[in-house]
């Protein structure tokens, strides 16, 4: 159990960094963490005495191996700098040793120039580029969690073997088990979202992530069950700017992950674990704002949305294959993206249609809740890639005016004919969005926020990394169909 820190940082005092040191020192806390995300969007980290963190620090930043980070450097060019971010400072809520955890910006050592493959520079670059075209100031940024909590998983691969188990107490399959006590109530296949306990058995674990969450600076909105038997679930943090949601994301999956970890528990962001249930996504709502005005609301529009707000749709329909390259970025995120089992793969827009990939959320008539939602993106992403990659996308669409396909109120998945056939799916591959990256990212280069070395090591790593060895491995259930052919 994590050890009481008893005050917390002020946001203003984090602009400051001996007054992160100051704090560190008088609550008792014993390491400072460096925190940074690999290009693929995995945290990765270490740690030095508290009496290591100085001011000189924070000016001449500490340094660490690229070579050794999966997109980074060469061997010969390895030497890189972290410098850590005070104002991302927070007490990390699930560690015994009291810790101060810092997410890190890198630089090149020699030159002193950002590191162009430091996913979370592409998004300060993002930003800036937004205040550059005059269009905003800021875009603000809500992505919905999902996720599943299972009691087990195992899996395994070798060349005569491939396999995978996962368990749950709260799993339907485990309705008929007898080997211990049998309590029952544990949700039908899609008939988690929400009954209340003891069907569902993980409200106190989604309450003590929440409180961690909100220990370690995150606002929590809501938590509950979702559709999935088994333990999915949702979380939703309170809407932020880019950089710093995209911050939150990767803070919000490591406390997950933990607090799971310590309740004998395992956290899985995968987006479709389960055959047969539904998938976990990462439904991303996004609007823009200029002196703190919102920006796509207008009353007498569908669905009360501006012009700028319907041509920012256009952009991010007509690029959303390129940007699921990044948004839906794994082989199995295609296990999700399936046409005709309620997921979000048309390319059309409407109020309020969950059918849709994106969706103007109805709840009030407010302005500052005028947004869209797009419901593609899953949690395997790299949150600073792929929030950056909607927002260059949406950009483009306001900067050529592009109009999107008329809105469809109607259940897309009961469409026929040419009704049917006017409405195009998303790609159902990571293959097929690689090949839409590679023909489509120009408008990612604007303003220099992507680069095209950036890109092209994307693409490369996730043909040879994931791409290649999926395709290349006999699959479990063609056993099932060819054994005995």
């Amino acid at each position: 159990m994590a050890m009481a820190v008893e005050g917390k940082l002020e946001p203003t005092a984090k602009e400051d960094p001996a007054a992160v040191i100051a704090f560190a020192r008088d609550q008792g806390i014993k390491f400072a963490d460096f925190r940074f995300s690999d290009l693929l969007g995995q945290w990765q980290h270490f740690s030095v005495p508290i009496s290591e963190l100085t001011e000189r620090l924070f000016a001449e930043g500490i340094g660490f191996d690229g070579s050794s980070i999966k997109g980074f450097q060469h061997i010969h060019e390895s030497d890189m700098l972290l410098f850590p971010d005070p104002r991302t400072a927070f007490v990390d809520p699930v560690l015994e040793v009291p810790t101060l955890s810092l997410i890190c910006d890198i630089l090149d050592p020699m030159t002193k120039a950002r590191y162009s493959r430091d996913p979370r520079y592409v998004a300060h670059k993002a930003e800036a580029h937004l205040r550059e075209t005059g269009i905003a100031d800021t875009s603000n940024w809500g992505p919905e969690m999902e996720f599943y909590i299972f009691n087990s998983i195992r899996y395994g691969q070798g060349v005569n073997e491939g396999y995978y188990h996962i368990d749950s107490a709260e799993g339907i399959w485990n309705s008929g088990q007898n080997s211990g006590p049998n309590l029952g109530f544990r949700p039908r296949l899609k008939e988690g979202y929400f009954p209340c306990p003891p069907v569902d058995q993980l409200q106190d674990v989604r309450s003590r992530i929440a409180m961690a969450l909100e220990e370690a600076g995150i606002d929590v909105e809501v938590h509950h069950h979702e559709v999935g038997t088994a333990g999915q679930t949702e979380i939703d943090m309170r809407y932020d700017s880019m950089v710093s949601m995209a911050d939150k994301v990767l803070v919000f999956k490591y406390i997950v992950k933990n607090v799971c970890h310590r309740e004998g528990l395992v956290a899985n962001f995968m987006p479709k674990p389960l055959f047969g249930d539904n998938g976990s996504g990462m439904h991303t709502h996004q609007s823009l704002w200029k002196e703190g005005v919102p920006l796509f609301y207008d009353k007498e529009g569908y669905a009360l949305l501006s012009d700028l707000a319907r041509w920012y749709i256009g952009g991010l329909l007509a690029h959303a294959p390129a940007v699921l390259a990044f948004a839906a970025p794994t082989t199995n995120s295609y296990r999700r993206l399936v046409p005709g089992y309620e997921a979000p793969v048309k390319l059309a827009y409407s109020a309020r249609n969950r059918s849709a990939c994106i969706r103007i959320p109805t709840y009030s008539e407010r302005p500052q809740l005028r947004r869209l939602e797009f419901r593609s993106p899953d949690p395997t992403c790299n949150p600073y890639l792929a929030f950056s990659a909607m927002l260059m996308a949406g950009l483009d669409g306001i900067r050529r005016q592009i109009e999107p396909p008329a809105p469809v109120e109607a259940d897309l998945y009961e469409l026929e004919g040419d009704a049917a056939s006017a409405v195009k799916d998303l790609p159902g591959s990571l293959e097929e969005v690689l090949f839409a990256l590679e023909a489509d990212h120009d408008f990612l280069l604007e303003g220099e926020v992507f680069t095209k070395d950036l890109v092209d090591t994307w693409i490369a790593i996730k043909r040879e990394h994931e791409v290649d060895p999926v395709r290349l491995r006999p699959h479990p259930y063609e056993f099932m169909l060819y054994a005995d052919s």
